[in-house]
């Protein structure tokens, strides 16, 4: 076995253990950089990168050497313009120095809840998709027909192009080999799908006092969109599906518990009974929930911006698998000992008993976020201080699907998302192959038009 693939399948085993419930023999770092600061250190013009994705690879070379992590330094983006400006978009806004912005935002009025609670696809598709993305107006279906072909064919061959070159990374300089293909997802709670595209943070907040019923029922109607949207293709207990946590902190805790958590809890097990996992961001300071959390299907993955590290290992360090929390504006103010210091302090609380993965608080948004110096620093302290001697044994409590059921909810319904039953009952000549392909086509169209509102 070459050097590369021994510290490949050394880095590949760490974080293989702590998702299989056993101590690693070190606590794996999990940083990487998004698609603008790698471009940045790699010494591209963001604009040129995010139109030629292909770039990225040139900044990959360059970064490598440059800093430590167990994973790759990055590779693909979730936002080029290959599909946010061919389609106007309103809420994904790309600046004059290459970076997207997210504007507020309204993509349905308030006398629309009736609307979206009875048939919320049609809703997403005829009235809030097209505000937000005015090349996808129903006013001119010739060139709707035409932009949203271009954006759609643009969307995958960029994701194909980043993830391409991250690839060719890991198995050049021998990073995490990462998860089976097919086995990630992105989606959002329901309520917050509802607040970040279609009411906005302002209007959900206003609702959430004036019309409390109407906001619940619409996370109901959304449930099997969101769910849709987050299913893997491949069941992996290595694989995640991603939801970053955007209201909670922002409500008070009598509407999280009413309105804001029961689907998202749902959410999470009926994935859960089904062998899926889920990564969560838990934005800002989530120590007033920990208790709500202790709710959620073992070993889900939850990165914290913010915290109490000791609170958070005391109420939860048995049960998930914990990450985040290291600041990130640390390695830019701080000095390098300081920096060193503290990612030793973060390490004596949470990697006692296994389930820890080191991470940062944040991504970086561009390459002024770090000192390369202590990144480092930071990095190579994780790597050798942070070394178990009880490797192999269990860590903590272990998942069992059986132990989640599958919920009683509402299913995905609509003229615009058909079966293969539905297929085959509307053609004659068609094939139960034929049907399961088609039906394949149309949820990558699914997949895509409700990114676009992630």
């Amino acid at each position: 076995m070459s050097d590369v693939k021994a510290i490949q399948a050394e880095r590949s085993q760490n974080f293989f253990d702590v998702f299989d419930n056993k101590i690693p023999k070190r606590v794996p770092v999990n940083i990487a950089f998004s698609f603008e600061p790698l471009a940045e250190l790699g010494g591209l013009d963001l604009i040129e990168a995010q139109w030629n994705p292909m770039l990225i690879e040139q900044a990959i070379e360059k970064v490598v050497p440059l800093i430590y992590s167990d994973v790759v330094p990055g590779g693909t983006s979730l936002r080029f313009p290959s599909y946010y400006q061919t389609l106007k978009s309103q809420s994904f806004v790309m600046g004059s120095n290459g970076f997207f912005q997210h504007p507020e935002v309204i993509g349905m009025l308030e006398d629309e809840y009736d609307y979206l609670i009875e048939k919320p696809l049609e809703c997403l598709y005829e009235k809030i998709i097209p505000r937000q993305y005015k090349a996808l107006g129903l006013d001119d279906p010739i060139q709707m027909m035409i932009s949203f072909t271009k954006a759609f064919l643009g969307f995958g061959a960029d994701a194909m192009t980043g993830g391409g070159a991250a690839a060719k990374m890991i198995e050049k300089y021998g990073y995490f080999v990462g998860p089976p293909a097919g086995s990630g997802g992105f989606t959002e709670a329901p309520y917050d799908f509802l607040a970040d595209q279609l009411r906005s943070f302002k209007g959900v907040s206003m609702d959430i006092r004036r019309m409390p019923e109407k906001v619940y029922d619409a996370c109901e109607a959304l449930y099997p969109i969101v769910f849709q949207k987050g299913l893997p293709s491949v069941v992996s207990d290595y694989g995640h599906v991603f939801l970053p946590l955007h209201m909670p902190t922002f409500m008070r805790e009598k509407d999280f518990a009413k309105y804001w958590w029961p689907s998202f809890k749902k959410l999470l097990e009926e994935y859960a009974s089904m062998g899926i996992h889920c990564r969560i961001f838990c934005e800002d300071n989530w120590d007033r929930y920990l208790d709500y959390l202790q709710e959620l299907p073992v070993n889900t993955y939850i990165q914290f911006e913010y915290g109490d590290p000791q609170l958070i290992k005391d109420k939860l360090g048995s049960r998930h698998i914990i990450t985040g929390l290291y600041p990130i504006t640390h390695l830019r103010s701080r000095s390098k000992q300081e920096c060193v210091d503290l990612a030793k302090k973060y390490i004596d609380i949470l990697a006692p008993g296994g389930k820890y993965i080191f991470g940062l608080d944040k991504s970086p948004l561009g390459a002024d976020d770090v000192n390369i110096e202590n990144f480092n620093a930071v990095t190579e302290t994780v790597r050798d201080y942070a070394v178990y001697s009880n490797a192999g044994e269990t860590a903590g409590l272990a998942f069992n699907k059986a132990d989640y059921k599958v919920p009683e909810r509402r299913q995905l319904e609509s003229r615009y998302y058909k079966t293969p039953a539905a297929m085959l009952a509307e053609n004659s000549q068609m094939t139960e192959a034929g049907a399961a392909k088609m039906a394949g086509f149309e949820d990558r169209i699914f997949q895509f038009l409700n990114f676009l509102l992630l």
